[in-house]
């Protein structure tokens, strides 16, 4: 096979930092599948990776993007036959394992999943690991009682991957959706993904009491901090949380209070971790139920010549929606 282009990253002193290259199939890290990439996308995660902002890869050089799907061109698994269209997030792709910024991609078996029917792999990456994770968030907080008869649900951080298609797909189940966003230009996107109401961050007021008004049948919150804390204070009875985030803190100030008085339960959502059963299942939702639709509302394609700003745009929290590269 001749060499094929891949946007590896590198240590440098002062880090890490990423470039397109050449590289070839015996470079990559080892795995029982190799696949032709259609397409991959870029998550916060990615942005961190690429630009050496966060300490997301253990070993260098590696090739970034923790997703991807497209076309089994070998396999030495019977699981997985050539020719099948997959998809691939999370694990330790694009961490310990090479990633999806790349015209081929070597994975472990364990990680391939077939792509249900009606779903293609544009449309697997149109969803990706955000939108995944916004998936296993609803399929999640519906295990644990949550319907579309149970009241407003709310979806903090709701420009970004997880925010923005967990909005939308919310909405395509029926749920009266609120979203909750520091964007103060946003939204009208954010009406026309699906949101009923919109909450505008700059204006909201949190309040102090260890339970305040009870309003939320159910949250995806990809944010953290002292959103979620407000979140465990506003929910009503037997309301759940999905947290998935913490791009507006890691720590959590509440009290025992919304737990015991009012049944709130906060479900920690692992996306990259997730066991199979699970993920297939979610996968097969985002495919039927959850099927996304109208794209172009919620989706910027680039290629990998455009990976650098879309770094910076999501660093610089001016993404919406999604970024989805085309290999």
């Amino acid at each position: 096979m001749e060499r094929f282009r891949a946007f590896r990253i590198f240590e440098t002193d002062g880090g890490s930092a990423g470039k397109q290259v050449e590289v070839s199939l015996d470079e990559l890290t080892p795995g029982d599948v190799v696949i032709k990439a259609a397409y991959s996308s870029v998550n916060y995660k990615d942005a961190l990776a690429g630009t050496g902002t966060g300490k997301i890869i253990r070993h260098f050089p590696r090739i970034g993007g923790i997703d991807v799907s497209g076309s089994v061109i070998s396999s030495s698994d019977p699981r997985i036959q050539e020719g099948t269209d997959v998809v691939v997030t999370g694990y330790d792709l694009g961490v310990t394992q090479d990633g999806g910024f790349a015209e081929y991609v070597r994975v472990p078996a364990d990680w391939v999943v077939t792509l249900p029917d009606g779903m293609t792999p544009f449309e697997a990456m149109a969803i990706g690991t955000a939108g995944f994770t916004a998936g296993l968030s609803i399929v999640q907080m519906e295990r644990n009682g949550l319907t579309p008869a149970s009241g407003p649900v709310i979806v903090t951080g709701s420009t970004g991957g997880v925010g923005s298609l967990g909005v939308k797909l919310l909405a395509t189940l029926g749920y009266d959706v609120t979203a909750l966003t520091g964007k103060d230009d946003a939204h009208d996107y954010l009406r026309a993904i699906g949101a009923r109401n919109v909450l505008s961050r700059t204006t909201l007021e949190m309040g102090t009491h260890p339970l305040e008004k009870a309003q939320w049948a159910g949250a995806v919150d990809p944010a953290g901090g002292e959103i979620l804390a407000w979140l465990t204070r506003t929910m009503r009875h037997d309301g759940c949380i999905a947290s998935s985030g913490l791009t507006a803190g890691i720590a959590l100030n509440t009290t025992v209070m919304p737990f015991i008085l009012r049944g709130v339960k906060l479900l920690g959502i692992d996306s990259a971790m997730c066991d199979m059963a699970r993920r297939q299942e979610v996968w097969r939702r985002l495919a039927s139920d959850m099927k996304l639709t109208h794209t172009d509302t919620i989706v910027r394609q680039i290629t990998i010549d455009g990976l650098p700003e879309a770094f910076a745009t999501l660093l610089r929290g001016e993404a919406r929606g999604r970024f989805v590269v085309r290999i």
